[in-house]
């Protein structure tokens, strides 16, 4: 199955973040801690040469932590300021600051060799959608600024957010790119929920997922649903009997008694999706699809 999701408002919002980037100092870009090479929009690389850049990686709660590890050394390699953050919780968000204030030390040297001391650092937050950036920016500023929900496209236009004196914040709507290189980026980000599940074959994303997580977590799907273990090699078929007994074990069933696997689809991406299958990463540093 292919993925690929690119409305017509992300291209017009993709203008608009090219148009603002000359009042920026440094890029803040949210990333998915659970699928960092995937929720990385290459676009964004392109938008933002030459400016300073930080490197978020959100919904870090949710993910291996011991993967999370090895991402952040991985970005910080490559010349990146990185933090963990879960921004629901607030965990990681005093750290934001510290590390926004390093990425913008030489903007601020120049600054004050021109004699310029007091103008506010101006910062552009990114990130694909669904990411979870203005839950983020409630988090960091510590009111309910940005608008806030569980399915990509919430943000809609331009808000920018003074959090001090000497800080001011842009958001920006999420955004994707036009054509995934990789098929596997598609599928994790639809995963994930950033790929609008109306256009979705979730059945299909959900056998996907299984397939994922026997070959990775193989106790994820046991411990969650008290099926019998699978075998360490699966096809799509034998998924689907996973499928059908998640289905079961979860009372999830048609007239006549037959397991609904639709209804047994929605609940294992939903169960993914907010970590009741445990802290789960699909990608990892180096990542060949």
């Amino acid at each position: 199955m292919q993925y690929q999701w690119y409305p017509g408002h992300m291209a017009k919002a993709k203008k608009i973040m090219q148009e603002d980037m000359k009042l920026i100092d440094v890029v803040i870009e949210l990333l998915d801690a659970r699928i960092p090479y995937s929720s990385k929009n290459p676009d964004i690389d392109q938008l933002t040469k030459n400016k300073s850049r930080v490197i978020l990686l959100n919904k870090a709660d949710m993910a291996d932590a011991r993967v999370n590890s090895l991402w952040k050394e991985y970005f910080e390699s490559r010349g990146f300021f990185v933090a963990m953050v879960n921004s629901r919780e607030g965990t990681g968000i005093r750290q934001v600051q510290d590390i926004v204030n390093k990425a913008c030390e030489e903007k601020r040297e120049r600054d004050r060799k021109k004699g310029i001391l007091y103008r506010p650092v101006r910062a552009m937050i990114v990130g694909i959608p669904n990411v979870g950036k203005s839950t983020f920016i409630n988090s960091f500023v510590g009111r309910a600024t940005a608008k806030t929900g569980n399915k990509p496209g919430v943000t809609k236009g331009k808000q920018w957010i003074r959090l001090d004196k000497y800080t001011e914040l842009l958001d920006t709507p999420g955004i994707l790119w036009p054509k995934f290189e990789e098929q596997t980026v598609g599928l994790h980000l639809a995963l994930v929920g950033s790929i609008n599940d109306n256009i979705l074959d979730t059945a299909n994303l959900a056998l996907e997922l299984i397939l994922k997580l026997n070959k990775s977590y193989p106790q994820a799907l046991t411990d969650r649903y008290n099926i019998n273990q699978p075998p360490a090699e699966l096809d799509l078929k034998e998924a689907g009997k996973i499928l059908e007994e998640i289905a079961i074990k979860r009372a999830c069933l048609q007239k006549g008694g037959e397991a609904d696997t639709q209804k047994a689809a929605y609940l294992l991406l939903d169960d993914f999706r907010n970590a009741r299958l445990g802290n789960i990463t699909l990608e990892y540093p180096k990542y060949v699809p």
